[in-house]
């Protein structure tokens, strides 16, 4: 595993990836840096031959508190045009492996942003949420004004953006924003059980499903449904369907006990 500047990363043999943000003196705040080696990390990640759950996560006072904005006051309409943080977010959401964002503390602008791209979000109580662009003179364009709605409701995330205030973790969990609501002390823990139970399964079926989930939202039923069968299709000829229903027959024939 690469050696990073502004990442921690633990990769256990068996276990979540548990990749956490490392810049203390900017309270983690996204930087150019920091996206490319995200980017680096899921690149190194997908090219294992079993890829692992990867949790995200910060400090105990910050999950990510925005995009750098000393970097961004330079930023130009080209540099928008590149869209240098939502590309990554892109790739975040399409990792093959599911993502699960542990947070505690700040979750702003980009950070809420990358929490969203990530398919699962665990938040402890001190979790603070927002996306306040606007009051900065920009918009959120990392994926806030299209993942948020989808995930709260278009009315509230307008009046989220909108104002730009803030949401307590509470709030996050009763909005959808939050998957499990947790104490700050089991943040880590709960985001590793959930990533578990996930490794446990079939990895090319999880991989599948996550795409089929994500294509779905942009699909008629029918063209869903099409995608469905051939997902299944390709499941059911492959080794690991075979062997995890063999075992799951042999483990129910030796449970029966004979009359």
């Amino acid at each position: 595993m690469n050696q990073y500047r502004t990442l921690l990363v633990e990769s256990p043999v068996n276990g979540p990836v548990i990749c956490q943000f490392n810049r203390p003196e900017t309270r983690n705040a996204l930087s150019q840096e920091m996206v490319n080696e995200i980017r680096d990390l899921l690149n190194t990640l997908a090219s294992r031959d079993e890829i692992p759950t990867i949790i995200f996560t910060g400090s105990d006072k910050s999950f990510i508190s925005g995009a750098d904005i000393s970097e961004l006051l330079e930023r130009r309409k080209e540099d928008a045009l590149k869209k240098i943080n939502a590309t990554l977010f892109d790739e975040i959401e399409a990792f093959p492996s599911p993502t699960i964002a542990a947070v505690r503390g700040w979750a702003l602008g980009g950070g809420c942003e990358l929490a969203m791209a990530c398919d699962i979000r665990v938040v402890g109580n001190s979790a603070r949420i927002g996306q306040p662009e606007v009051s900065l003179g920009i918009i959120p364009a990392a994926g806030g004004c299209f993942r948020l709605p989808k995930l709260i409701g278009i009315g509230k995330a307008r009046e989220m953006i909108y104002t730009g205030r803030l949401v307590d973790a509470a709030e996050a969990a009763d909005l959808g924003w939050a998957n499990r609501l947790v104490d700050d002390a089991e943040v880590i823990s709960t985001s590793k059980k959930i990533a578990e139970q996930i490794m446990a399964n079939s990895n090319i079926a999880v991989s599948h499903a996550k795409s089929l989930i994500s294509e779905g939202l942009l699909l008629d039923n029918q063209a869903a449904m099409d995608r469905e069968a051939q997902s299944q299709a390709v499941l059911f000829e492959h080794p690991d369907k075979m062997q995890r229903m063999t075992a799951f027959l042999e483990r129910k024939r030796g449970n029966k006990t004979p009359k």
